[in-house]
């Protein structure tokens, strides 16, 4: 899950609907013609959606009694790192070959990931789970974008990417509450074990149909061959943001040799595989991209330690912890629906500048509950207003990306757009781990009976949050880039 004067940035006459009749003819995403496909994706979105909201809830009892606290950002990076990887295999994949392959070798990756975290006996094995889950969600996001691009025409585009926004809504209402349920009557183990069995339903129903209106390569595009310069990228990518965060996590005069060559591999990495200008703002297709990136890591960052913050500062089970964001998938649902709406679509841009100043606020609101005095439920009514900033953030740079792309460039840049996407969580998580660590964040504190605690000092989490919120106004001068001159 981007201000400009009125013009159609979106897809003129567009149906808002995710279902019904979009311009008259009958042939909305939920008619005879894309049902069953539009039923298949919106599935797989649904499962990682599911595991999104489940392993956010027991990543904080997971961290707790694998004793890796002061690595409780390496379980989200690790995610990301190696998705960077897997979403240019994708894309390269998906333009040569079709997006079909991806999205099946993804999704088995996904759940094998999910297997090893969830018999792991110590952080850094748990981590490589999440590495190993990075990599399958990497190759399915990308190929899913891809089937959007080939699949939809450009009118139901909105409507597609506004039901994958809703297949948020019920896993974050339900998402928390039972993986807290199991968490505390089961064990966290069986939240990472059990999400695996639900991937069947989505590839049996999405398979034969992508097979059928999104196989093979694009148009442009060469069959079967790969661009080995962009997977050398790739790798660097991955390499480079996997030494940075290192170094972020450790903070000793030793780390600065695996800092310098993780940045002497990301900078090279990253100005050739994003779009030219991506770097300074240029306008148009580069700022959509930067944009993604921006939103994505501000907020996706403050939101991995809301958790945290609550289990350890105000005392909340996991149950209440992961609650606290139920609403965020409702109101993130239903930003995306109102950015689909035809008549907001010469807005759009100015959509997107709303979008990001809600999130800057509401994750500069969210550390409020360090404070006593302050009720835990601010966060959860923050954390709703910046869930639908998101919403019309980001279901509208995955449209605007497709209208500025060529048929046999939907793969790359939808790879770019997740590059973006998944470094600036990458490094944005990394410089907020750094910062949670320096000041406290992590320590195992002990009571008078000799029992282990959470010793973070409140700085740490306000260290992570604020910087943040900062980000966010940055995306906010962004989304006034985003039209081409």
């Amino acid at each position: 899950m981007a201000a400009l004067e009125p013009r159609d940035t979106g897809v003129p006459h567009a149906s808002p609907a995710v279902s019904g009749d979009v311009t008259g003819d009958g042939t909305g995403v939920l008619s005879r013609p894309y049902r069953a496909l539009s039923v298949g994706v919106v599935s797989v979105v649904l499962v990682i959606a599911f595991e999104a909201t489940a392993v956010g809830t027991a990543m904080p009892v997971a961290a707790r009694e694998l004793d890796g606290v002061s690595l409780y950002a390496f379980a989200f990076s690790g995610y990301f790192t190696t998705s960077l990887l897997g979403m240019v295999l994708a894309g390269q994949w998906s333009d040569r070959s079709g997006p079909l392959a991806s999205l099946t070798c993804g999704i088995a990756a996904f759940a094998a990931g999910l297997l090893l975290s969830g018999t792991a006996g110590a952080m850094w094995p748990f981590i490589l789970g999440r590495a190993v889950q990075g990599l399958g969600g990497g190759l399915v996001i990308v190929a899913l974008y891809v089937v959007v691009g080939r699949a939809y025409p450009e009118r139901l585009r909105p409507a597609i990417m506004a039901a994958f926004a809703a297949g948020w809504v019920i896993p974050s209402v339900v998402g928390p509450l039972a993986s807290g349920a199991v968490t505390e009557h089961l064990g966290w183990r069986w939240v990472f074990i059990g999400v695996p069995v639900f991937v069947v339903f989505p590839l049996a129903l999405a398979v034969p149909q992508i097979r059928r209106r999104a196989g093979g390569p694009a148009p442009q595009a060469v069959p079967g061959s790969f661009d080995v310069r962009r997977i050398r990228l790739a790798l660097g990518i991955a390499v480079g943001a996997g030494l940075l965060q290192y170094a972020a996590q450790d903070l000793r005069w030793v780390s600065l040799a695996p800092g310098v060559a993780g940045a002497v591999l990301l900078v090279p990495a990253v100005l050739g595989l994003l779009p030219r200008g991506t770097y300074r703002a240029a306008r148009g297709l580069p700022s959509v991209v930067l944009l993604r990136g921006v939103a994505a890591g501000a907020f996706l960052t403050a939101e991995s330690f809301v958790p945290l913050m609550l289990v350890t500062e105000r005392g909340l089970s996991p149950t209440l912890a992961g609650f606290s964001l139920a609403a965020g998938g409702g109101t993130w649902a239903l930003g995306s629906y109102v950015q689909s709406r035809p008549r907001l679509a010469p807005y759009r841009e100015r959509m997107m500048t709303l979008g990001m100043l809600t999130v800057a606020a509401a994750v500069a609101t969210a550390p409020s509950v360090l404070i006593y005095a302050v009720p835990v439920w601010t966060v959860a009514v923050a954390w709703g207003f910046g869930c639908f900033g998101m919403g019309l953030v980001i279901s509208s740079t995955g449209v605007l990306l497709l209208r500025l792309s060529a048929p046999e460039e939907a793969g790359a840049n939808s790879a770019a757009l997740q590059i973006s996407d998944a470094l600036s969580n990458v490094l944005l998580l990394a410089a907020g781990g750094a910062a949670f660590a320096a000041l406290g964040g992590g320590r195992v504190a002990r009571t008078a009976t000799g029992a282990a605690a959470d010793g973070s000092h409140p700085a740490a989490f306000a260290a992570v949050f604020l910087p943040m919120a900062a980000v966010a106004l940055v995306g906010a001068w962004v989304t006034t880039r985003l039209r081409e001159r």
